[in-house]
């Protein structure tokens, strides 16, 4: 998988298409993501003590990685690998060449 937590991606496809934020999680064998403030869904939680309180809490769902993609410099682009001269694998962005 070519994206890492931390990476700004933009929703392409799905009820949130245009929706920018960052991931906050990988599930690379299943092929998603979490991405802050998208997919987000109503969960009820149950009290586990005296001091915990439950209810009803928004919780951001996986979304699958091919919906979503990376914001470089303001600009959506693909994601590409190139070994450097010293041999260590980086990434790039397809648009421009730059190392991200």
């Amino acid at each position: 998988m070519k994206l890492k937590k931390g990476d700004v991606v933009r929703v392409i496809a799905g009820k949130d298409k245009g929706t920018e934020g960052e991931i906050e999680a990988v599930f690379p064998d299943d092929n998603k993501v979490i991405v802050a403030g998208v997919n987000v869904a109503k969960r009820h939680r149950k009290a586990r003590s005296a001091t915990d309180k439950g209810g009803i809490l928004d919780r951001a769902m996986p979304i699958n990685a091919s919906n979503v993609m990376l914001v470089h410099k303001g600009k959506t682009t693909r994601v590409g690998y190139k070994v450097a001269a010293d041999g260590t694998k980086q990434r790039i962005a397809r648009s421009t060449g730059e190392v991200i």
